[in-house]
């Protein structure tokens, strides 16, 4: 998947996650991930991304921005805040691991 994949992702829409799938694995996951290259698999787990800021307010408007995104998906990640720096986990949790939605509200997070 290239920079159109990662755009298309980006225009999509996270849906309601019922559980009862199983998570993504091997070449569908690795496909996906693609599309998101600034992103980190964790043990096909969650997608990890760490962004550098010049200080605590950049990184805290980034981290609101990153809020409003996620409620308006309904999909919500784990984000660590600090002196200039923001971490943000995705992963599923009604399956304990990643789907689609990770991908999508990755590379919508990405064109923030």
């Amino acid at each position: 998947m290239g920079e159109s994949n990662t755009c298309k992702l980006a225009d999509r829409s996270c849906v309601p996650c019922r559980g009862g799938v199983a998570p993504l694995k091997g070449e569908a996951m690795e496909n996906l991930a693609r599309a998101v290259p600034d992103w980190q698999v964790v043990q096909e787990h969650h997608l990890r991304r760490v962004w550098k800021w010049k200080n605590f307010a950049e990184a805290l408007a980034f981290v609101n921005r990153v809020g409003a995104l996620a409620e308006q998906q309904g999909h919500h990640p784990t984000v660590e805040l600090s002196w200039g720096r923001v971490a943000v986990d995705l992963h599923t949790h009604k399956i304990d691991g990643l789907s689609e939605n990770d991908f999508i509200l990755a590379a919508k997070i990405d064109a923030l």
